[in-house]
């Protein structure tokens, strides 16, 4: 079977399988994972994150919501993304002081280097606009799988109330790429992109040596 073709499969049915456990049961601040461990575990190995820092942003995401619902409890709906140490923040508080409250707190977090606050002052939205995102989400990662110009793992994408976050280490040329893919995804209104960009030549040294015969 053709490589790609098995991928976007393969992305199809972890994908299915997310949607089928947010219908049945969707759980606050608990983040996403499309695809599996096995999945994951081998993207590690091409992450352009260093080990150390891929180490440090699993642990930063895993601080950051137990200290918000420890301090919050189920007041606000707050999904935390961390790549390279930059921190995203989505998701709904009640009011303009949690917003700043729940930054403050992130701020204080060992090892976070800075934080993106897009959370929204507004009510929790609902399983259909949720589900949506998810659809959006999806529907961005095949794409970008698709695209035989760009690295998949590359790019983080993180969809709220119709808006898509893109983080990553990437050129300017792949920020552009992926933007404009990201815009033609049906039912997408706004795209933000926190990229930390690097050169083309930095790209090259960033590659894995080729395997040996």
């Amino acid at each position: 079977m053709n490589q790609s073709i098995f991928k976007r499969r393969l992305l199809a049915v972890g994908f299915a399988v997310a949607v089928v456990g947010v219908t049945g049961s969707l759980t606050a601040c608990v983040p996403l994972v499309l695809g599996g461990a096995a999945a994951g575990t081998a993207m590690v190995a091409t992450d352009r994150r260093t080990s150390g820092a891929q180490l440090e942003d699993e642990g930063i995401e895993l601080r950051t919501l137990s200290r918000v619902r420890d301090s919050f409890g189920t007041r606000v709906r707050v999904s935390t993304v961390s790549f390279n140490r930059q921190v995203l923040l989505t998701g709904e508080v009640p009011s303009l002081q949690d917003k700043q409250a729940v930054e403050d707190m992130v701020k204080k977090i060992q090892n976070v280097g800075s934080v993106v606050n897009e959370l929204g002052v507004r009510n929790s939205p609902s399983l259909t606009e949720r589900s949506a995102d998810l659809l959006i989400t999806g529907r961005l990662k095949a794409a970008i799988l698709d695209a035989r110009d760009l690295q998949s793992n590359a790019f983080k994408v993180v969809t709220e109330n119709s808006t898509v976050y893109l983080m990553g280490r990437v050129t300017s040329r792949e920020s552009d790429r992926v933007t404009g893919i990201a815009r033609g995804i049906s039912g997408v209104q706004r795209v933000v992109r926190i990229f930390e960009t690097i050169s083309e030549e930095e790209l090259l040294r960033l590659q894995p040596a080729p395997a040996k015969s």
